[in-house]
């Protein structure tokens, strides 16, 4: 990682970039340049304005952003939801494919369980993942977090988080207790 990296919570008028930057690690041709695609998986969308400009004035949860502190092209997003009993939920992350495998994402996870920590006093982080993304899910497990074992049904017919090209997908539940 070679820019000067730097967080800062989205606001509403970073709603188009967040979905653009989103919709371009996740959905297309563009996504495959990297390698947290789901376009071999899904079609259609990944999110949409109103989703994330409903995320960022909710007053349990955040976006955070990743900017090069140079150029102040945003590089990363995340969120993180404050949840009942000490616990804060992440997801909506995505990096821009070309900075892939270069410590952006590594760096985001980090911030955003230390403001889960700090802000939220979160004992634990949890997320939810698509099953079949085995690579992403060994990618969490190498940064602490443990298939729980638990599994939540994909939203078919919910167009908002696309058009599946399967009828197996569900999520796999990851926890991090923070220490």
């Amino acid at each position: 990682m070679d820019e000067p990296l730097e967080f800062r919570d989205a606001t509403p008028d970073d709603a188009a970039a967040v979905v653009a930057l989103v919709e371009s690690a996740y959905r297309g041709e563009a996504s495959k340049a990297g390698w947290t695609t789901e376009a071999d998986l899904l079609h259609g969308q990944r999110t949409d304005p109103d989703l994330v400009k409903a995320i960022i004035g909710s007053p349990q949860s955040r976006i955070i952003l990743a900017v090069d502190g140079t150029t102040d092209e945003l590089l990363a997003c995340c969120q993180i939801e404050q949840r009942a009993a000490k616990a804060a939920y992440f997801g909506l992350f995505a990096v821009r494919p070309r900075v892939q495998g270069g410590g952006v994402g590594k760096l985001l996870l980090a911030e955003a369980e230390r403001r889960a920590r700090e802000n939220w006093c979160a004992e634990r982080m949890e997320m939810t993942v698509i099953t079949q993304r085995e690579e992403l899910l060994a990618w969490y497990v190498r940064r602490g977090y443990v298939k729980t074992g638990e599994s939540r049904p994909f939203p078919y017919g919910d167009e908002r988080f696309g058009l599946p090209l399967r009828d197996d997908l569900e999520f796999s539940v990851l926890v991090k207790k923070f220490s």
